[in-house]
């Protein structure tokens, strides 16, 4: 279990609710790191008094060492705090929740420093797998993964003694979003606020957005071969629209494991932060009796093009993951900005593929560079 706890996005939505679980689990917090949010940010260090805060934006930081000025928290700023924060020294673990490209390098930088990492970035592994992954294992460091249906397989594996040899495959799970079911024809004209609302999960916008395209799946499936070591054919998405079943693994002989539970974050939050060992955090309990039945289906990739994108992406390798993913971030900012409409997030996506291309075998500079210039073309469109 973790003793004491470093947060990379302590203001979103994964960093408030690891902090519900560390004022439960009584886990102390030594340092927290957000963007802007300059209100909340100071809220939370004045409750679980961090010796260090950051803040990503050099202005707000300037606010924030104001208004904390009568206490004992050391303030930084940028880039640089953002590191500090995921390197600090009384941390154990690190929850790595930075929102898109900006949460690559701290994690870098607390596997460096021998952390383990509770992972909750998608696009650390999205974009950066390989030398993520590489790294951690040169460190003999422990990356634990936070996204509910990533737990639900880290979980499920434990079955095992041998899984890497007995796993047949991974059954990764998908609620559909709130349009699933629906046609290209009936998608032409949705709203943002129709598809910020999300049947099951209660999620930041961006994420959201990409549970209604199913994009969100497409870079879970990405994020899953890089946590657990297995090709594109090993992994298959299966819609389960209750969202109680949140994974499954399938072995050699037949047996399937899966793990449920109530959709609540905290779940996954605090096993990561626990492991091995589980501790009750107030999370509710499963109530079998409600449960009037499970429905599974295929997810339709012809009509969500979000996640045939991604599962090309995910067999082409190189820096296709970054430039998906950069593409996708500015195609929904567009879109939450009602600057495009929402089948065209894809229509972007793929225009930026087919003008960046591919490279194999990329630094991480490079992978930095190809997402960076994914989101300028999309910019560029409009």
């Amino acid at each position: 279990m973790v003793k004491n706890l470093s947060i990379l996005g302590s203001t979103g939505s994964i960093g408030t609710q690891t902090l519900d679980v560390a004022r439960s689990l009584g886990i102390k917090v030594s340092a927290i790191a957000a963007n802007k949010n300059i209100k909340l940010l100071e809220q939370q260090a004045r409750e679980f008094s961090p010796s260090v805060v950051a803040a990503a934006d050099e202005n707000s930081a300037k606010e924030l060492k104001l208004l904390l000025a009568d206490t004992s928290c050391k303030v930084l700023a940028g880039s640089e705090g953002i590191e500090a924060v995921a390197s600090h020294g009384e941390a154990d673990t690190v929850m790595s929740a930075l929102v898109g490209m900006a949460g690559i390098r701290p994690t870098l930088s607390a596997i460096e420093s021998g952390k383990t990492v509770a992972l909750a970035n998608k696009e650390t592994l999205v974009c950066a797998g390989s030398c993520v992954m590489k790294r951690a294992k040169e460190k003999g460091v422990k990356i634990i993964p936070v996204d509910s249906e990533h737990s639900a397989i880290f979980q499920s594996l434990h079955a095992s003694s041998a899984p890497k040899r007995e796993l047949r495959k991974i059954l990764l799970t998908a609620s559909g979003g709130p349009f699933f079911g629906k046609t290209r024809d009936e998608l032409k004209n949705v709203t943002v606020e129709q598809a910020l609302n999300h049947p099951n999960w209660s999620m930041g916008a961006k994420v959201t957005i990409d549970s209604a395209s199913l994009m969100n799946k497409g870079l879970e499936f990405i994020e899953a071969m890089w946590l657990f070591d297995v090709s594109p054919s090993d992994i298959e998405i299966v819609v389960h629209r209750e969202s109680i079943i949140h994974s499954m693994v399938e072995f050699c002989d037949g047996a399937v494991i899966a793990q449920l539970g109530t959709p609540d974050m905290r779940t996954p939050i605090s096993f990561a932060l626990t492991y091995p060992e589980r501790m009750d955090f107030g999370g509710k309990s499963l109530d079998f009796t409600q449960i009037k039945s499970f429905s599974f289906g295929m997810p339709d990739a012809d009509t969500f093009r979000c996640l045939a994108l991604a599962l090309s992406a995910a067999r082409r390798g190189g820096t296709a993951g970054a430039v998906l993913n950069g593409a996708n971030e500015a195609a929904v900012d567009l879109f939450l900005n009602s600057k495009i409409k929402f089948l065209e997030i894809a229509e972007y996506i793929e225009r930026a593929n087919e003008a960046l291309g591919v490279r194999d075998n990329p630094s991480l500079d490079e992978i930095i560079a190809a997402s960076e210039n994914a989101r300028d073309v999309v910019y560029s469109m409009v």
